[in-house]
């Protein structure tokens, strides 16, 4: 491993990440044990854990926040976040892997890879972030890490290096076999630090044979390795551990280690791999933003300007906690800062080493932190604070699109003001909720990214506000789309009411988008329509897109081009042509086919085997189309694209067929054309 005077060598940056139910939080408490940070170990059916502190986590026994927590091992800082499992909170995970630099997946070593894991290695590798993966729950009924292994190399496509063989299968794990080492690491019951000796005897040659393999693995992707191994015909572990820290951070391969951190066995050895092949702030490229229209980096440097993402908000009743990963400069209690989107400054009031609920005051953070500050007023999830005089935008987290509605009301029309308070508020933390009113209804319509995601938030309203609200029966978020479109539409804009008057003409031609989205592009010749026109067209084109005539929902997966026009030399401007492209497009989607979408999410069900015909007959009577049957486990796996307009209820119904033994997760998969009895609003 380098050296290196520079302290940021010593920080690591990391994720928990994986599937719900696969145990990562359970892996962050006993990586908080065995630091030292806790004196007992959090569980979570006891609703004892640090990250998962919220009492709705405690109540459900599932992560929904995002928690931040710091720890030291072997002379380095661990700043590490516990990320939600389920679907419905991928926007916490969003949120957390853009201030990462490293990242440990946990895989159950029954179930292997699992839908909401791939879903979060898949987001991992849009933010490039470095991984190892930890095969948990070794000491299960069924468990198996070649098993395990070979579906992450099948389903993620990474190259595992497994550096460990366990000792005893399934009740009887009781370590592991260090293959860089060659040395066995055994927990005794009840022990918390395993007994280090050689290799049994009866797994040495299994274990030369691993070792050999790894070798072998690791000198076709690495030079320095493969010249070694040539020389050789072997590879020390000095060279190996090298090799295998340059892979991880180059993503050319993944590190796979095993354990049973209920058990608290391989916690030791995830953490000498986190600190051994984990990228530092260092290691990573410096952050790039803009500043006027230009590309910008900044380096992880105490003394470069100060450059922080904001990437959490807590709006407690007591005031706004705003996490920060700093990328570089120093911040320290009592500066000004400035948030880059709006040019507002702020002043940091307090500095904070965060342990999930509990916080440690700080004087300053340097380049590599990732802290809380107290006395930020008007900062956002995603927002770019940056020294006053070096200003610095960072691209933001992306925000998902909410597909999933419900109306939500107070019971008594004298604390409406404070419900909207409330949702405010909750739209403040979680960028992925949003708040709008019904213009027909006057309802509050509460949007987010699934039934429990929604129930989550308004549970929030009642407990901590102590709001009692009616909410109504969740509705799911429609699309519509251009079926066939409509060419050379004419639009004329007219308007005289005394003084200056307002004219545009325009012709569009209208049609599908296989690719979604919107497109505009203006095909007009000889000038008929200035340039400066041809935008305030576009403009208006796309405040159209907000409601369609079928029902007034978003319009997309259309591509629009302006063919021709006329200009007034008076009365032509870019509120005409703007009013003209708004109104025109209207009227032309209305001359068009459109089709309804709905959306449609990919639902993974896992049932006994004897159970499996009448989940499929539920399914297909939900409109569900079976994409995919297995075996695993001694359980029946079924995967299948479903509506998710049929999705609610699901649960309950699923757990009545199979006598409380069937489980389901879903996974959004983007959007389908409706049936014609589909409800248009």
């Amino acid at each position: 491993m380098r050296t290196s005077t520079n302290p940021l060598t010593t920080v690591r940056n990391l994720g928990i990440l994986a599937h719900v139910d696969a145990g990562k939080t359970t892996v962050t408490e006993r990586i908080l044990y065995t630091t030292g940070t806790t004196y007992k170990r959090g569980e979570v059916h006891d609703g004892t854990t640090v990250t998962d502190f919220d009492p709705q986590e405690r109540d459900r026994g599932i992560t929904i926040f995002a928690a931040a927590v710091s720890c030291s091992w072997d002379g380095h800082r661990i700043n590490l976040i516990d990320t939600p499992g389920h679907v419905d909170f991928a926007d916490e995970v969003e949120r957390s892997l853009r201030v990462l630099d490293g990242a440990v997946a946990v895989f159950d070593a029954v179930a292997g890879v699992e839908p909401q894991s791939e879903s979060v290695w898949r987001q991992a590798d849009r933010h490039g972030v470095p991984r190892i993966a930890f095969v948990n729950k070794m000491d299960r009924a069924g468990a198996d890490l070649d098993t395990a292994v070979a579906s992450i190399r099948e389903r993620l496509h990474p190259v595992p290096l497994v550096t460990q063989l366990p000792i005893g299968t399934e009740d009887g794990f009781t370590g592991v076999v260090d293959l860089l080492r060659m040395r066995a690491l055994v927990w005794a019951d009840g022990a918390d630090t395993p007994e280090e000796g050689p290799a049994p005897a009866a797994l040495s040659e299994e274990a030369a044979r691993r070792r050999r393999l790894l070798e072998e693995a690791v000198a076709e992707r690495h030079p320095v390795a493969l010249e070694e191994f040539c020389d050789r015909e072997t590879l020390t572990a000095a060279t190996l551990a090298g090799a295998l820290r340059d892979l991880t951070r180059t993503g050319d391969g993944v590190v796979v280690l095993c354990g049973s951190a209920y058990r608290n066995r391989g916690v030791e050895p995830l953490l000498d791999a986190v600190v051994a092949y984990l990228p530092s702030p260092l290691d990573v490229p410096p952050v790039r933003g803009t500043h006027d229209g230009a590309d910008e980096e900044r380096p992880a440097d105490p003394a470069a300007p100060m450059a922080a993402l904001a990437f959490k908000v807590n709006a407690t009743p007591t005031g706004r906690l705003t996490y920060l990963r700093v990328y570089s400069g120093t911040i320290e209690k009592g500066d000004t800062v400035r948030d880059a989107g709006t040019g507002r400054t702020e002043r940091v009031g307090r500095l904070l080493r965060v342990r999930a609920d509990r916080h440690d005051p700080l004087e300053r953070a340097v380049a590599g932190d990732i802290v809380a500050v107290i006395g930020l007023k008007g900062t956002r999830a995603g927002s770019t604070l940056c020294a006053p005089d070096a200003p610095l935008v960072l691209e933001p987290p992306g925000v998902a699109e909410p597909v999933v509605h419900v109306a939500v009301e107070a019971r008594r029309a004298t604390d409406t003001d404070r419900l909207a308070s409330a949702l405010a508020r909750l739209t403040e933390e979680d960028p992925s909720l949003a708040v709008r009113t019904d213009p027909e209804t006057g309802q509050t319509v509460l949007s987010g990214m699934g039934e429990l995601h929604l129930e989550v938030a308004v549970e929030r309203v009642r407990r901590e506000h102590g709001l009692e609200v009616t909410v109504g029966r969740p509705g799911v978020a429609y699309r519509e789309t251009v079926g066939a479109g409509v060419t050379g539409f004419v639009h004329r804009h007219v308007k005289q009411d005394g003084g200056a008057g307002q004219f545009a003409h325009i012709v569009l031609d209208v049609e599908p988008r296989e690719e979604g989205g919107f497109e505009f592009r203006s095909t007009v010749v000889g000038g008929r329509v200035p340039q400066e026109f041809v935008r305030a067209v576009e403009a208006g084109c796309r405040d159209a897109l907000a409601e369609g005539p079928l029902g007034g929902h978003p319009v997309t997966g259309l591509r629009v081009t302006l063919t021709d026009g006329q200009t007034h030399v008076k009365d032509s401007s870019d509120t005409a042509f703007r009013t003209a492209g708004r109104f025109g497009l209207r009227d032309a989607l209305r001359a068009s086919r459109m089709v309804l979408l709905e959306p449609v999410v990919e639902v993974t069900v896992t049932v006994p085997e004897d159970a499996v015909g009448g989940v499929l007959g539920d399914l297909a009577a939900r409109r569900g189309r079976v994409t995919g049957s297995e075996t695993r486990g001694g359980a029946a796996v079924v995967t299948a694209t479903v509506p998710l307009a049929e999705l609610f209820g699901y649960a309950t119904r699923l757990r009545s067929r199979t006598q409380g033994r069937g489980t389901f997760t879903a996974r959004p998969t983007g959007y389908a054309p409706a049936p014609a009895e589909a409800p248009a609003r």
